[in-house]
Parts: C-alpha cells; sequence; structure tokens
C-alpha cells in the first residue's frame, strides 16, 4: 500500500492533465525565469501560462523547495 501524496505534489496528476505539459516541464520553466520572488513567479504562470492559482503556487512552491530556485 503506497502513501497518499501530500502538499504542493498533490496537484501535480490535476496539473498534468489539465495543462497538457508534465510537471518537469514547468519546472524548467520556473527554474529558467528571470523572476525569483515566490508570488512573482505564481503572476507569472497565471498570466503568461494560464495556469489557476492553486496549481500555479504549488508549482512555485515545490520548485523552490527543491532548493532549485531560479537564477537571480
Amino acid at each position: 500500500m503506497s502513501a497518499q501524496v501530500k502538499g504542493p505534489a498533490s496537484y501535480f496528476p490535476s496539473i498534468e492533465k489539465k495543462y497538457g505539459r508534465p510537471v518537469a516541464e514547468w519546472k524548467d520553466l520556473i527554474r529558467s525565469s528571470p523572476l525569483t520572488r515566490h508570488m512573482e513567479l505564481v503572476t507569472w504562470l497565471k498570466t503568461e501560462h494560464g495556469l489557476g492559482h492553486g496549481h500555479a503556487n504549488a508549482l512555485v512552491a515545490h520548485t523552490l523547495a527543491e532548493g532549485t530556485a531560479p537564477r537571480a
């Protein structure tokens, strides 16, 4: 029996289904962005890529928590 995924990663299956891109691609976009602050990145994903707030927030939170923050 596998543990239930919690936190930001719990959004990943619905993000992939709704937006048609693997999570790895979204993370690469976040890392390559010139933006560095959490809410700047969330707003960017929402306005430039059409993500909903919860999905954008989950992707940014998970990516930044990995310690691979976007370059400044």
